[in-house]
């Protein structure tokens, strides 16, 4: 008789307070709210079993169910989208559970089934998230790009605002600088310890809340992708945007 298969969920935080866009998640781009487009783009991904939106305001909660989506009604004072992520699964089944950022209109499918199917199938690791190559040196030396090294099988290191490796000398051959991509699967159990361990000094110091998950000995597997994402964060993110659905083909240019 074969194992049953563990439960996937992915849930996408979306509170309505931002400092530099508040209520981004209903914020139109090319005629759709930007929930709308990353629900779209959750959907496509096969091997999820349930997807949920996790929102702190009844506005967005509308808009969700309108869409024929779920949506789960969490605190407003979360300090991070992983302790939204974790109310919202209280109670539910769920084995494996998938952070997917609110505010990605392009995030990939494809990315999703395969951070589901590293945790369903390589039961050692208790969580795993994605990297892609850094092709422009400028973007080194920015705070807000996240660098990240991983040792043997792809196990995460460590991750920093600065510069990781560090090269001191000359780069030796095959070196490639690592771009974090901010999506995350848990182990449900290392999820629950995760958000119930206060920050540790790391993770204070680069405010980078996966350093946490290192600090408890997490085992977090990096999954290589080209895929940078588009964040919308600001007004001119949601120019952007729109630019980048339209050059995927996504909306008619003359939309």
């Amino acid at each position: 008789m074969s194992a049953r298969r563990e439960r996937v969920v992915g849930v996408i935080p979306a509170r309505w307070a931002s400092t530099r866009l508040p209520g981004k998640a209903l914020v139109m781009i090319c005629g759709k709210p930007l929930i709308q487009w990353v629900l779209e783009r959750t959907r496509l991904a096969t091997r999820l079993d349930e997807i949920l939106v996790a929102t702190d305001d009844e506005r967005i909660r509308s808009v969700v169910e309108a869409l024929g989506a779920t949506a789960v009604m969490t605190r407003v004072d979360h300090p991070s989208g992983t302790d939204r992520v974790a109310e919202a699964v209280a109670g539910r089944e769920a084995g494996v559970v998938i952070n997917i950022q609110g505010d990605e209109p392009l995030i990939d499918p494809g990315l999703i089934n395969r951070l589901a199917e590293v945790m369903v199938e390589e039961p050692e690791w208790d969580m795993a998230t994605a990297a892609t190559p850094i092709h422009h040196c400028d973007e080194l030396d920015k705070p807000s790009v996240v660098k990240v090294v991983s040792g043997e099988h792809g196990r995460a290191l460590y991750f920093s605002r600065s510069v990781i490796p560090f090269v001191r000398d000359t780069a030796p051959a095959g070196l490639t600088h690592w771009r974090h991509v901010g999506i995350y699967a848990y182990r449900r159990e290392f999820l629950d310890r995760l958000v119930k361990t206060p920050p540790c000094v790391l993770e204070m110091a680069e405010k980078l809340e996966q350093l946490r998950a290192l600090h408890l000995g997490g085992r977090m597997k990096v999954l290589e992708t080209d895929e940078i994402g588009l964040g919308v964060d600001t007004p001119e993110d949601v120019k952007l945007a729109e630019i980048a659905l339209r050059n995927n083909g996504m909306v008619s240019v003359a939309s």
